[in-house]
């Protein structure tokens, strides 16, 4: 793990990732760097990602290793694949590689989101009956891989 104080915000045009916190995913049970997307200039937020630091078969198969959601007022903006794309450096020095990140099959704007940030669709595949996703309404996933 890096510690909070070593992550500096990460910038690309008006986009800005700020940490607000790292500590062990409450459904996933990995450390977890917790950021908010916001304007660089004004710091309206546009949304929140998550890089969850482990590579357990759950994480690769069915949660992925990134989780994001963009506002709705601000969607269209790319903020998601560019947030992706922002998360690699981060994600290297925490020795993940490759990068697993899962959606919805029929999620078409996440789907576009990933592709735009580079990653590789693998597979859709279904996710056990006893899982936690399962449980909550998401049957199936699409893994993507970003190396």
């Amino acid at each position: 793990m890096i510690p909070r104080t070593d992550v500096e915000p990460m910038r690309d045009g008006n986009l800005q990732l700020e940490l607000l916190d790292v500590a062990p995913h409450p459904v996933h049970h990995v450390p977890t760097y917790h950021f908010r997307m916001t304007d660089a200039i004004t710091g309206e937020e546009f949304g929140s990602i998550r890089l969850r630091v482990g590579s357990t078969r759950h994480i690769e198969m069915f949660a992925g290793h990134i989780g994001y959601a963009v506002h709705e007022a601000h969607r269209g903006h790319r903020y998601a694949s560019r947030a992706v794309r922002l998360l690699l450096p981060l994600a290297r020095r925490l020795g993940l590689q490759p990068l697993w990140i899962t959606c919805d099959p029929e999620n078409l704007a996440s789907r576009r989101s990933l592709e735009l940030a580079g990653a590789e669709f693998v597979e859709i595949v279904d996710v056990p009956e006893d899982c936690v996703i399962f449980q909550s309404g998401h049957p199936r996933k699409c893994r993507y891989r970003l190396a």
